[in-house]
């Protein structure tokens, strides 16, 4: 069975992203070895779960990636692979279609997040995206957490738990420490 994951830079104190969704913080810290990371988690992935706000940042700028001159060091290698990815949209309100491969719902479904798990195919992957996160998480969906937590502290921004309703147990499945000084914890759902 095809697993949910979600991949999220986070800050030390459990923030996702700024009052501004900016990820400034990451993209400015952002080095080599934790790309080959990054690289790895999208490679074992066919499918790119995102809500409406993460997919509007996004298709405003992978589509694009492979070809812009100010394209952040390596985007326009890993555009490919982000590009050529389904893409499963959460939004109730309706989206124009920006990035090829995107399919749009207007709510979440439990039992059609099921059926997708079991049909054929790489993983799922969450990046970004806190409200689906927190309904995947309390509906119990979300098989792996890989958390990048980033030495800073925002003070103010968007949790990305808020909201999960129940008590979620999770295995710590391992670490790994970037030379930026972001620190990986992967965790495994336990129940």
């Amino acid at each position: 069975m095809r697993k949910i994951i979600a991949m999220e830079f986070y800050s030390l104190d459990g923030l996702m992203s700024d009052p501004e969704d900016r990820q400034d913080w990451v993209t400015d810290n952002f080095t080599a070895d934790m790309g080959e990371y990054v690289d790895e988690v999208f490679a074992a992935s066919d499918t790119l779960i995102l809500g409406a706000t993460t997919y509007k940042i996004m298709a405003a700028y992978w589509p694009t990636a492979a070809t812009n001159p100010n394209a952040f060091e390596g985007d326009a290698e890993f555009a490919s692979t982000i590009n050529s990815m389904k893409k499963l949209v959460f939004s109730k309100a309706p989206l124009t279609p920006e990035w090829s491969g995107s399919e749009f719902v207007s709510e979440i479904d439990a039992d059609d997040i099921r059926r997708r798990k079991e049909a054929p195919g790489k993983h799922m992957l969450i990046q970004g995206s806190a409200s689906v996160v927190q309904q995947l998480t309390s509906l119990g969906l979300i098989d792996e957490y890989h958390l990048l937590v980033h030495p800073v502290i925002l003070g103010q921004g968007k949790p990305l738990f808020a909201g999960v309703e129940d008590r979620r147990r999770l295995k710590l499945a391992g670490t790994k420490t970037f030379e930026n000084g972001v620190v990986l914890l992967h965790y495994l759902l336990a129940e």
